[in-house]
């Protein structure tokens, strides 16, 4: 019976912690450790914001995945043309292959710290990890393990690192004000675009076919995947904590969770910095694989290359994501500045059309009494959008007016 519950259990773990592992890279660990290490508590409050923006996106997105054996560009392209697919297949593939070397240099750099070699090898090394896992005849459940390994590793890391830490639980309370410290303004923007992945509550609906479930334990799947957005805050809001409670007593102002993981040394030794680095580096690995499968799926869907990730085709695109992030990786050393730029600017097209599109085929869905949106839902993914193309709007200023 125990043996029978444990499978059962098993079987529905999987798509959750997989968009939670993609969406959580070395960028969201360092901006969640800046903002920690330069305001403290005080912008805390944003993470559970996001994470029920987040949540409400991926229920919405699991729905659709359940309710129909054709992907979501499937059928956007059935009612909205194939124009709106290639928009949001080759930004995210762009998107992707952009941030794919971030993903890269943090796998490598973990190792090229601790064992105080370069880093190039490193990269190289995860890269072709990454390519061979993707020929693998059971891909996906591979990816599932990886993924499932990987987030239990980042949260038992970063967990015991805070419990080291001592965070100041009267001070916290006190900070939770629901207030923007002057000056705050872009790295809450760079937090909320990190913590609430559009495109990654997006390919939630693609995971969900590929495990294959059936609509018939939709609430259990539901539970499923907010199990995975609730780890995403849990872990983003540990390294925040960690942060504040270490770095900003010391006026130390980070500029990348690997200087975090450093900096822990003098305090706590070795062993917390080599624990902090571990978690970094399932940020990275888990993200490097997860965000390719991402770029690569979306683009192969909406191109009609294919969607199954026992594609070869469908492997090859993503493949070349991960190739770009190494080669990337490798020339500059760092994620370039103008690579950031493209990326931004196609976030600002890209982003808010995936969230209109996902919400406008859940509405078409609904209407066709496949599922039910209630009230409440609605409301949150209606405030979400809103907060969608107002970050659009103030990431245009920033890149194209300053």
């Amino acid at each position: 019976m125990t043996e029978k519950k444990s499978k059962s259990i098993f079987n529905l773990v999987g798509p959750g912690f997989i968009t939670a592992a993609l969406v959580l890279g070395p960028g969201s660990l360092a901006i969640a450790s800046k903002i920690g290490a330069i305001y403290e508590f005080q912008l805390l409050w944003i993470v559970p914001l996001c994470i029920l923006f987040m949540g409400a996106f991926t229920i919405i997105s699991t729905r659709i995945g359940l309710s129909s054996d054709r992907t979501l560009i499937q059928l956007i392209r059935e009612k909205y043309g194939n124009a709106v697919c290639i928009i949001i297949g080759v930004g995210l593939f762009v998107v992707a292959a952009s941030f794919q070397a971030g993903n890269s240099i943090g796998a490598g750099m973990v190792f090229g710290e601790i064992f105080d070699s370069s880093s190039v090898p490193w990269v190289i090394a995860f890269s072709v990890i990454a390519i061979i896992l993707l020929f693998f005849k059971s891909f996906f459940k591979i990816l599932e393990k990886i993924m499932i390994a990987m987030v239990a590793l980042m949260l038992v890391c970063f967990v015991i690192t805070l419990i080291i830490s001592k965070p100041d639980i009267p001070l916290l309370v006190t900070q939770f004000d629901f207030r923007l410290p002057s000056g705050s303004e872009f790295l809450t923007f760079g937090l909320v675009a990190s913590s609430f992945s559009v495109a990654g509550a997006f390919y939630q609906s693609y995971l969900v076919q590929e495990k294959g479930w059936d609509k018939s334990k939709s609430k259990a799947h539901e539970r499923e995947c907010i199990s995975g957005v609730l780890i995403l805050g849990i872990i983003t809001s540990t390294v925040m904590l960690t942060a504040a409670s270490v770095l900003f007593p010391q006026g130390i102002q980070v500029n990348s969770a690997t200087e975090m993981g450093k900096t822990l040394e003098p305090i706590f030794g070795s062993y917390a910095t080599l624990i902090f680095m571990s978690g970094l580096f399932a940020a990275s690995f888990s993200s490097l694989i997860g965000n390719a499968t991402l770029g690569g799926v979306l683009l192969s869907d909406a191109l009609n290359i294919g969607r199954k990730l026992e594609s070869q085709k469908v492997r090859y695109v993503i493949m070349s994501v991960i190739l770009i992030g190494a080669s990337v990786a490798i020339v500059f050393g760092s994620l370039p500045i103008d690579l950031i730029v493209m990326a931004q600017g196609f976030t600002i097209i890209v982003v808010p059309v995936i969230g209109l599109m996902l919400y406008l085929i859940a509405k078409d869905r609904a209407g066709k009494s496949h599922f039910r949106i209630g009230k409440p839902l609605q409301g949150v993914l209606i405030l979400g959008l809103i907060l969608l193309l107002f970050l659009a709007g103030a990431n245009a200023y920033n890149i194209f007016m300053k």
